[in-house]
């Protein structure tokens, strides 16, 4: 067992205000039920950080049936690991049972029987064992609702403190596990102004061919994400830099040299920051088009893009010439006519 690094209420940041209130119903009435509930990942980090977080996360020892039986508003999902999903009108609240890793395939089945009464135990797991099976240590801090204490495993953090995005693990190994962590990593250090763990960069360097195996679908959601940041220039710099794109999107890769492409960015991160409903208004070919439209990759009724993941295209032909129109007012948006009385 490793003694993690508790940090009381009284010698840290996050206060309960800062929390979705939902989620603190979800955090209270597990805690009430004589479960243990934390608060996890990247609500906890963007706290410490003094940010808005983007989800509320919890983890658990209560098994998804037992959630369910808490709350009426709660549904199941998932096939190889169940989570309970706790809806507030259009707002979900995940909660995830505390996992441990287990070698690949040998996970099983679990069924309704199975969970209610706490078997299926090759992968649930205690909170330590849910701390070393995530990805990077900053993501793997936890807040108890019970003592309202902050809970490290892992050197989050320190790393935290340092402004470093460092591995839980190998970097080789966790990379091979799942290639979409190495955009992940740069993704994190460029939307937080962190630096990668040398070990970080040289897994990349040796590893980033296998992001060709990751799903197409995927992978244009990933990049909706970052088109959506309001950092999407500064993480498209990085991942050239690193040569990220070159497996999965080799035209943008060749692209990077053009001043238009970053213009492009520029004009949406400043949009998507003075807006803050910008990530729900800017639609699908509109974030696709400002990337494409300035490296002249999305010619009006040609490319589309399949998401199933057959072939290389990248939009339908509506979509691309509403992409090819707005993209050109975001970048360069038209004044607005002045209103003219009519004449007596």
């Amino acid at each position: 067992m490793t003694d993690p690094v508790i940090v009381p209420r009284a010698e840290h940041q996050i206060s309960r205000r800062d929390i979705d209130t939902d989620a603190l119903k979800v955090l209270y009435r597990l805690h009430e039920a004589g479960y243990v509930a934390y608060l996890v990942g990247g609500s906890v980090r963007d706290l410490l950080l003094s940010r808005r977080p983007k989800d509320f996360d919890i983890g658990t020892s209560a098994h998804p049936y037992q959630v369910k039986k808490l709350f009426r508003n709660c549904w199941i999902i998932g096939r190889r690991f169940r989570l309970a999903h706790v809806r507030f009108g259009v707002k979900t609240i995940e909660v995830a049972t505390f996992r441990r890793n287990v070698p690949a395939g040998t996970e099983g089945e679990p069924t309704p029987q199975d969970e209610e009464h706490g078997r299926h135990d090759n992968t649930f797991g205690t909170p330590e064992e849910d701390a070393f099976r995530r990805d990077f240590t900053v993501n793997a801090l936890f807040y108890d609702i019970a003592t309202y204490s902050i809970i490290d495993y892992v050197g989050g953090l320190q790393d935290l403190k340092d402004g470093l995005i460092r591995c839980i693990g190998d970097p080789n190994e966790r990379f091979r596990e799942d290639p979409v962590r190495m955009l992940r990593a740069i993704v994190m250090a460029s939307r937080l102004g962190f630096r990668l763990d040398p070990p970080i960069v040289d897994a990349i360097g040796s590893h980033r061919g296998l992001m060709a195996t990751a799903s197409p679908a995927r992978m244009i959601e990933e990049y909706y994400k970052i088109l959506r940041s309001g950092y999407a220039e500064l993480t498209f710099r990085a991942l050239a830099e690193h040569r990220l794109l070159d497996p999965v999107t080799p035209e943008i890769q060749r692209g990077v040299s053009n001043d238009g492409l970053w213009s492009s960015l520029a004009a949406l991160d400043a949009y998507r920051r003075k807006f803050d409903t910008a990530p729900a208004s800017l639609r699908n070919p509109v974030l696709l088009g400002t990337v494409l439209i300035p490296l002249g990759l999305m010619p009006r009724h040609e490319r589309r893009f399949d998401s199933t993941g057959s072939g290389s295209s990248w939009e339908d032909p509506a979509a691309a010439e509403v992409a090819d129109d707005d993209v050109g007012n975001l970048i360069n948006p038209k004044p607005k006519p002045r209103f003219r009385r009519p004449p007596k």
